[in-house]
């Protein structure tokens, strides 16, 4: 991770298109942004909020920013933050993790969807807005996200998104929704390797899965060479047990038509896991197909890693920073404000200055203005 590309982050975004009427606005685009910014990492949950913070730190900011017409009032940041498109602030977000966060070979990029449950209205019939992020595992930071359309899925966001990574060298996990010949395509193409649920939304593919697990190395079926990983946790009063079954030899895919569907698929894995709790016993299984060899280690690394954006990312966004109960519905407002919760993760995480947990450093952000300053790094003018 390259921490120096930090410093040029408000600069990426000085270019953003303004909407508003020339000659007739009495605030800056850019310092709207970083006010916003600045509020959120230190604790602001909205609009009011962020005006609030913003006046109480106004001889701060002033410091930074050039606030010709002092701090805006909310009314006029929930008017700026919904005439934004999310798409410009995505595309420099993109350019900017590009630089923080380069391509490294063997890093696991995880891709999942969350959605934003406080956008919607049932009883307007305006169902909640859905997000699908890029998550890196290895450094805890999002690396990109795009919103799936009114009436879309998953899959076109994946579609969108993928273009926008560094793949090279990376593994991307994808859960069931993703399982796709073409999204696995996209992901060799751009020089990656995938793994990738296997559930009946691939129903043929899912079957032949189970059926072949079950009969493996049995007796009176061929013996086939088989990777084997086991890992074992114990913790808060839980043993938790993984066990890994990966197999390269994909001739009996080849009988059922399914291999050459699937670009550079070069393994299939079982993983099994068993939870004891309180004398309780649950067990899973799960399927996967690979572009990876049959290294049941390095799969089961990437399975569990994929898991990393809903402990690392998602639970933050909920826990931490309020996402789920924010009343914001104004649809590209609701986007652009979850955008800055993403970013504010990203700069927290990428900050070393500290060995404190994320909630610690919001609140060290919001008690002391010089830390923020640090994270951001800020320049005074």
């Amino acid at each position: 991770m390259d921490e120096n590309a930090i410093e040029g982050l408000i600069e990426r975004f000085g270019d953003l298109p303004d909407s508003r009427v020339e000659g007739r606005t009495d605030h800056d685009l850019l310092d709207v942004v970083v006010l916003a910014l600045c509020a959120v990492m230190s604790g602001a949950e909205g609009w009011d909020d962020i005006e609030d913070w913003g006046r109480a730190r106004e001889t701060w900011m002033r410091r930074y920013l050039g606030l010709r017409n002092g701090i805006p009032g909310h009314d006029t940041i929930r008017r700026v933050f919904e005439a934004i498109s999310p798409s410009e602030l995505e595309t420099r977000f993109e350019q900017w993790m590009g630089a923080l966060c380069p391509a490294v070979a063997g890093r696991v990029i995880a891709i999942d969807g969350k959605a934003l449950r406080g956008s919607g209205r049932s009883g307007r019939g305006l169902r909640a807005l859905h997000q699908v992020s890029a998550y890196a595992a290895d450094y805890g930071l999002t690396l990109g996200q795009r919103a799936c359309e009114e009436k879309s899925n998953e899959i076109t966001a994946i579609e969108e998104l993928l273009p926008a990574l560094a793949l090279e060298g990376a593994v991307v996990t994808i859960d069931a929704m993703g399982c796709q010949t073409a999204i696995a395509g996209q992901i060799v193409a751009g020089g990656g390797d995938y793994v990738l649920a296997v559930k009946d939304n691939q129903p043929q593919l899912a079957e032949a899965l189970r059926d072949f697990f079950t009969s493996l190395n049995a007796p009176g079926y061929p013996r086939r060479e088989v990777s084997h990983y086991d890992t074992l946790d114990k913790g808060h009063g839980r043993i938790e047990t993984r066990r890994c079954v990966a197999v390269a030899n994909l001739d009996w895919l080849d009988l059922l038509g399914l291999k050459a569907r699937w670009p550079k698929l070069a393994s299939v894995a079982c993983i099994e896991s068993t939870r004891e709790m309180a004398g309780k016993v649950e067990s899973e299984k799960r399927f996967v197909i690979s572009s990876l060899p049959a290294d049941s280690r390095r799969i089961l690394h990437a399975a569990r890693a994929h898991w990393g954006i809903e402990n690392g990312l998602h639970w933050c966004l909920d826990v931490t920073f309020g996402e789920d109960a924010s009343p914001i519905r104004l649809r590209n407002a609701a986007l652009n404000f979850s955008f800055l919760r993403r970013l504010a993760i990203n700069l927290f995480r990428a900050d070393k200055s500290r060995s404190t947990s994320l909630p610690k450093k919001r609140k060290a952000a919001a008690w002391n203005p010089d830390y923020l300053a640090t994270v951001l790094r800020l320049r005074e003018i």
